[in-house]
């Protein structure tokens, strides 16, 4: 829902105060909750998570969104303030990888012909849905019915293109190259402020500045992708996930995955067969979408988002999309987030050519969604 439409300047109830400590006991109960019952470290991740979702939704920031404004109106202040976020986590988090090589892992993959396409398809349908990884769950967890509509389709192609995952990397890759220590931080660092040069080269002189909320966003996103990295040993992911609802609901419908080389290897298994507790990036997915739900709840119309009257072919392309959204991003080893802004922050080369890749693929899904009737032909 656009900002104007939501009447924040109007006075708090005495309802409208009850319904918001509601929400703030409902937030602390479930953080006791897995506490309880999965151990300290997983209430700590879920806390991240809804500190994710509050970020992404408080403050409006997302990745469809920034990368859409720079490809129509050369728009670039999104752009910078992800690149902004993603320098801060490389010049911590590249050390403490060199530092504590066997208790922290980088969101590190190889780069190859499968993993190329699934970013560049990515990135068409993140533009068909407005929503990338994160940004789905934001969509969904805020009431928007477009996102509503892609996310279990999103979770289900996620498991599909998992299910897939080493047939398509056999059709070829290189190995997993990595910048890492101070010369990896360097290295980052060096292409982050050349891709902002180049940006801001394209962008008109009122279009040069990053408002304050976006900075804020960087900044707080930045603290939480690190405190993921140091208590999850692992950075911010979203996609694995999705793709482990389906299966475990597969496997508790009696579902057989061992013709699956990924979902049967015995490192999966077991998370299929654990507590979706104690899964680190279905914890933060969970706090991701509790946590924009809660904003949006918290604003005094914030979830009235009505459906809109779009034609048949345009729910259709949002399942479709949806379904995309994760068999595609399986392949391209990560979204928005896992590829672009955990590979590159940690290091892996393959979180550049996910990025080209997809934006590449967002300059198209921009043209197919008028075609597609999700807006107004111009």
């Amino acid at each position: 829902m656009a900002q104007s439409q939501i009447d924040t300047a109007a006075p708090v109830g005495a309802g409208f105060a009850l319904k918001r400590g509601g929400l703030l006991l409902a937030a602390v109960a479930f953080i006791l909750f897995v506490t309880l019952f999965a151990g300290a470290r997983y209430g700590l991740l879920l806390s991240i998570g809804l500190g994710f979702g509050i970020t992404l939704e408080g403050l409006r920031f997302g990745f469809a969104g920034p990368w859409r404004a720079m490809i129509l109106r050369r728009d670039p202040a999104g752009i910078l303030a992800q690149l902004l976020a993603i320098g801060l986590v490389t010049v911590v988090a590249l050390p403490l990888l060199a530092a504590h090589p066997g208790e922290l892992v980088g969101a590190q993959a190889p780069v190859g012909w499968a993993m190329i396409g699934g970013a560049f398809v990515f990135g068409t349908a993140m533009q068909v849905v407005l929503g990338c990884g994160s940004g789905t769950l934001v969509n969904a967890g805020s009431g928007n019915p477009i996102g509503l509509l892609a996310l279990p389709f999103f979770a289900i192609g996620s498991f599909a293109g998992a299910y897939n995952l080493i047939w398509w990397t056999d059709l070829g890759a290189l190995p997993i190259i990595t910048f890492n220590g101070g010369t990896g931080v360097a290295i980052t660092l060096v292409l982050l402020a050349a891709v902002a040069v180049l940006l801001l080269r394209f962008a008109p002189p009122e279009n040069r500045n990053i408002p304050p909320r976006y900075i804020f966003a960087a900044l707080l996103l930045a603290a939480l992708a690190l405190g993921n990295l140091v208590i999850a040993g692992q950075p911010w992911g979203v996609v694995y996930g999705l793709g482990l609802w389906v299966a475990k609901g597969v496997s508790a419908m009696g579902g057989d995955l061992t013709a699956s080389a990924f979902w049967a290897a015995p490192s999966t298994m077991e998370r299929v067969q654990s507590s979706v507790l104690t899964d680190y990036t279905s914890l933060t997915d969970f706090g991701i979408i509790a946590g924009a739900f809660g904003v949006a709840a918290w604003r005094r119309g914030g979830l009235d988002q009505p459906l809109p009257k779009l034609p048949a072919k345009a729910w259709m392309a949002t399942v479709v999309a949806g379904f995309l959204l994760g068999y595609s991003s399986r392949l391209a080893f990560g979204c928005n987030v896992g590829a672009f802004f955990s590979g590159i922050s940690t290091g892996s080369l393959h979180g550049w050519v996910w990025f080209v890749a997809a934006f590449a693929g967002a300059y198209y899904g921009i043209k197919l969604r008028p075609m597609l009737g999700l807006e107004a032909r111009k």
